[in-house]
């Protein structure tokens, strides 16, 4: 009965694993990443790799039941003990448990998103500098030359801008859905040399 029970989990894993490697291989091509996100590719490769591993267990332990004779899959039955199948049963709830939390989110599936695109993080850094730095800069400039009324303009710019950057960044994470207590601060902010004050 073990070697049944492993070629279920096999083939339920090999299912899982090739889903996987589709959903970020997909996701790397939508993106326009496939060729620069090494990091990407070699995730969906190993899902893709590994999704064959389980899948060509799985069809030789079935062969003999069809008629074809398969040395290694009657060796591959009798070889499975009941760790083996534990494990590959473990394996089999990971899979569909992982598929299950990707099913949930809409922005993950759209591109391969669980690697950050160095691209964005480029185009922020830059819209940060050009929006808020130069803002403080041009407020700060105007403060030293006694122009209060355009440092104080220049002020409230910077903070409108930076406001808008992070609802834009918030709003592209999990599709602007923001869980309680998710953007809680691991540390106090500080301003100069002490901690801001907090509620």
């Amino acid at each position: 009965m073990t070697w049944q029970i492993v070629t279920a989990a096999n083939l339920v894993v090999a299912a899982c694993y090739f889903a996987i490697s589709g959903i970020i291989l997909n996701g790397l091509v939508q993106t326009g990443q496939l060729g620069r996100n090494k990091l990407g590719l070699a995730t969906g490769l190993i899902f893709l790799t590994c999704a064959v591993h389980h899948g060509t267990h799985a069809i030789h332990m079935l062969l003999p039941s069809i008629g074809v004779e398969d040395p290694r899959g009657i060796a591959l039955r009798d070889a499975w003990h009941w760790q083996t199948a534990a494990w590959d049963l473990i394996s089999a709830a990971v899979g569909i448990y992982y598929l299950s939390l990707r099913g949930s989110y809409a922005s993950v599936l759209r591109g391969a998103q669980m690697f950050e695109d160095l691209k964005a993080r480029e185009r922020q850094a830059v819209e940060i500098n050009d929006n808020i730095v130069q803002g403080l800069t041009v407020a700060k400039y105007a403060m030293d030359t006694g122009r209060d009324d355009q440092s104080r303009r220049a002020v409230e710019e910077a903070l409108r801008n930076a406001q808008d950057i992070i609802s834009g960044l918030l709003d592209d994470a999990d599709d602007g859905r923001v869980e309680p207590g998710r953007l809680r601060r691991a540390t106090p902010a500080r301003v100069g040399d002490a901690p801001a004050a907090g509620p």
